[in-house]
């Protein structure tokens, strides 16, 4: 049988819109990621010569296992955190609804309004959180020590983000029928056993979804990490989007176009790899 692809037409215009705004730029800076771009009228071919320097740094190196462990506290910390604020809120009712507005409030907060809010909070001498601190004899110093900087760092994301896994989390939830739950209430199943056979299995898609979200807007962290050390102390949270920043405003146009060809690389293996994933569920989910 013939199979009728008449139905891809629909998604031209889509497409041709994706090709525009993200097809045309990458094709245009992979270009200057081979020349050395000195001003608009004078540039020197170099060809890879940018790549080789940067897959040769061990800055490079350094810079992507901090992003990779940002990545990873994020994930450890605000997964748990979100599904259990999922599963402790109503089914129903106007205690649901008011909690999904305070979970969604961050979610529109603008981002650089973010570590503003947080360093003044954390202020030792105006900040309410900070004058706590200082009361209780704490001695927090975000600007000198690594492990207070990555602290705030923490939790200004868990603040900004874990409503948003929240949130997908009661989605998932939603799409449960009842008939399981009063089925799990007739075997006297425990929470745990409810959790694990009920719920866990229908909330994966959505999980791994929020996953691949939350995983690639931590990896790009720039503006809370540079609004509130600038990479620092001594390079402690200077993660692979704040050397890419370096590099353009230091107007190195050529380095900086090779290090976002990376970067994109690297987003496009680990987005693939997020999408093998899903479609291995649900095959899993067709054949069971």
């Amino acid at each position: 049988m013939t199979r009728d692809l008449r139905a891809w037409l629909f998604l031209l215009p889509a497409l041709s819109i994706i090709a525009f705004v993200g097809g045309i730029p990458i094709a245009i800076n992979t270009w200057h990621s081979f020349f050395d771009i000195l001003s608009l009228d004078e540039r020197f071919w170099l060809g890879l010569e940018w790549y080789q320097a940067l897959l040769t740094s061990e800055r490079f190196y350094s810079s992507l296992l901090r992003s990779l462990c940002f990545s990873l506290a994020v994930i450890t910390i605000q997964f748990p955190l979100g599904l259990f604020i999922a599963l402790s809120l109503p089914k129903s009712g106007w205690v649901r609804s008011l909690g999904l507005i305070l979970l969604a409030l961050p979610l529109v907060v603008p981002w650089i309004m973010i570590p503003t809010m947080w360093v003044s909070l954390v202020d030792l001498e105006s900040g309410y959180l900070g004058r706590l601190m200082a009361w209780a004899g704490i001695d927090f110093d975000y600007k000198f020590n690594a492990l207070h900087t990555w602290i705030l760092l923490l939790l200004m994301d868990t603040w900004h983000w874990v409503g948003l896994v929240a949130i997908l989390a009661c989605s998932g939830l939603a799409s449960i029928s009842p008939a399981y739950y009063q089925a799990a209430a007739i075997d006297q199943a425990s929470r745990v056993q409810v959790f694990r056979y009920i719920e866990a299995p229908k909330l994966k898609g959505v999980l791994i979804m929020a996953l691949l979200l939350r995983f690639m807007d931590s990896f790009m962290i720039y503006v809370e990490a540079f609004s509130v050390n600038a990479g620092g102390p001594n390079g402690a949270t200077t993660f692979l989007s704040l050397d890419l920043g370096e590099e353009i405003n230091g107007f190195n146009y050529g380095p900086a176009a090779a290090r976002s060809v990376v970067y994109f690389l690297m987003t496009l293996g680990i987005v693939y790899a997020f999408w093998r994933i899903m479609r291995a569920e649900k095959s899993d989910e067709v054949t069971a």
